[in-house]
């Protein structure tokens, strides 16, 4: 991509692109100032080239700019479903705390219960305790 294109700033196209995670993003351009650089860096490109350049040049830049590209996207997933456990377990763990004072369980077997309330419903446990703190009410925050 080009800083400078006829119908839309390159750098501003990069950004979309980048906030989309659509392709990994090389700057290809005659334009060497500071600020343009670094407002490509800011917008998501992984690698910048100024012209002229040579094959030699735009392999190892593109292999690069995949390579990042695949560590980003990978370490978003894992963001992701470590956010999703987390957000699970802390339903869980409100849950389980209703279950200990409203019904007198233990934190084990509370915590078995929601576990097989979700196994004999075939849902998750996430849904088991949001059903019972939607059921018992939620605890107060403390």
């Amino acid at each position: 991509m080009d800083v400078k294109m006829p119908r839309r700033d390159g750098i501003d196209a990069a950004s979309e692109i980048a906030s989309k995670r659509i392709a990994p993003i090389v700057v290809l351009t005659a334009f060497s100032q500071r600020d343009l650089v670094e407002r490509a860096r800011d917008a998501g490109a992984m690698a910048y080239l100024v012209k002229p350049f040579s094959i030699s040049d735009l392999i190892p830049a593109i292999e690069l700019a995949v390579s990042r590209f695949r560590e980003i996207t990978a370490l978003e997933g894992e963001v992701a479903t470590l956010s999703e456990r987390l957000e699970t377990r802390k339903l869980v763990e409100r849950a389980k705390g209703l279950l200990q004072t409203k019904h007198g369980m233990t934190e084990p077997d509370a915590f078995k219960w929601i576990q097989r309330a979700a196994m004999d419903r075939r849902t998750t446990m996430k849904r088991v305790a949001e059903v019972v703190l939607e059921t018992l009410g939620t605890p107060k925050d403390t």
